[in-house]
């Protein structure tokens, strides 16, 4: 089967914390929904979902990410102390599996020279999401700090294949082919 991760920058925060140009979103979504149908999963941010929701497939769930320990932003009250991340998918599991929660809690990360890097915990919980069993493809489109590659070879040494992708360049492509594709309709 085949599963990907995405933890793009979020809506409005490319610029300021990469220095990048925003994520086409709704590109991304498409995209992962047509090459990864097994099963994939989006790190948003609350604010975001409304933008964010009608552009998914039928049948996402959310899931959180709680932070009992989170940045306190002075005037930010209540505390954004959560993540959402869309799940689409995953592998169908019998009732002799552990049932797996649709939350997770774990402090953030600190210091890991990124913004946003998930800790560990949040992405072995995915892995358990998902449920990726060795055979399994992954690609994690944003590897940023290579966390979610470091969870899986932690966990499935060399048996689960980490796909490497260029989702910039191939969101870049995908967007030109939509403008070329409208041109020639008009």
């Amino acid at each position: 089967m085949r599963f990907a991760y995405a933890d793009p920058p979020y809506i409005g925060q490319a610029k300021k914390h990469y220095g990048d140009e925003e994520v086409n979103h709704q590109h991304l979504i498409d995209y992962l929904a047509s090459e990864f149908p097994d099963g994939w999963a989006l790190s948003a941010t609350s604010v975001s979902l409304p933008a964010l929701l009608p552009m998914c497939p039928e049948g996402v769930r959310i899931m959180a990410w709680v932070k009992p320990f989170a940045i306190f932003k002075p005037n930010v009250n209540p505390a954004y102390a959560w993540e959402p991340v869309i799940v689409c998918g995953g592998r169908k599991r019998g009732r002799d599996i552990d049932t797996v929660r649709d939350w997770v809690s774990c402090n953030i990360t600190l210091k890991k020279g990124l913004v946003g890097v998930k800790p560990p915990a949040v992405n072995e919980w995915l892995l358990d999401v998902l449920y990726v069993q060795k055979g399994d493809e992954f690609a994690d489109l944003y590897p940023g700090s290579e966390a979610m590659g470091d969870a899986i070879t932690e966990r499935f040494g060399s048996d689960v294949e980490v796909l490497n992708v260029d989702i910039r360049t191939l969101l870049k492509s995908r967007l030109a082919d939509a403008v070329l594709e409208k041109v020639d309709d008009d």
